[in-house]
């Protein structure tokens, strides 16, 4: 039976509870309908904490470990709080979108990189909203329990995602594709 190793396709069913919250309701949680599927040791955003403890697992096994918030998500950084001039939130009227914009919402914005993130809204004054753009298990000890569903060599497909026609030499004019096989 194939274990979990780098350039193994897996497939994991898994529940995120925060430790020490008054309810243990997971916070995250893949199913056996829709599971977490990756190749292991290819996605470098994956959690490093959690990839040592779901390494040389087989089907069928089960898991169930904490890690502490430098092992998981990081502790909360300071700088990724940042307080941004209220004037850029506006409606389509030109008045500041208090409903889009308010406390405990997550907030789209733009990196200058043209990244997407989300902002947790936790401070509204008269003339800034203060984002906090950590992860929100940040500061975090956090418990994952679950069963690896599958563990598979992966195809090549899999280790070679593809990436759109601004990996190949193809044209993607008007949604077709010369070069490649399909733009994404």
């Amino acid at each position: 039976m194939e274990t979990i190793a780098k350039g193994k396709y897996v497939a994991l069913a898994y529940k995120i509870f925060v430790v020490g919250a008054e309810q243990d309701v997971p916070v995250f949680e893949f199913t056996s309908e829709h599971p977490d599927a990756f190749v292991f040791g290819n996605d470098l955003s994956m959690i490093e904490g959690f990839m040592k403890n779901i390494e040389g697992l087989k089907e069928g096994d089960k898991f169930d470990f904490t890690l502490a918030p430098a092992d998981a998500f990081g502790e909360k950084n300071q700088d990724m709080i940042i307080p941004i001039e209220k004037d850029i939130f506006k409606n389509g009227d030109g008045e500041f979108d208090t409903e889009r914009v308010a406390l405990g919402n997550y907030v789209p914005m733009m990196t200058a990189n043209g990244q997407r993130v989300e902002g947790l809204v936790i401070e509204i004054t008269d003339t800034h909203v203060t984002l906090d753009f950590n992860h929100q298990l940040a500061g975090e000890s956090v418990r994952y329990q679950g069963e690896v569903l599958v563990v598979r060599d992966a195809t090549d497909a899999e280790l070679h995602p593809h990436q759109g026609c601004g990996s190949c030499s193809g044209n993607c004019g008007d949604g077709g594709c010369s070069g490649c096989s399909g733009c994404n």
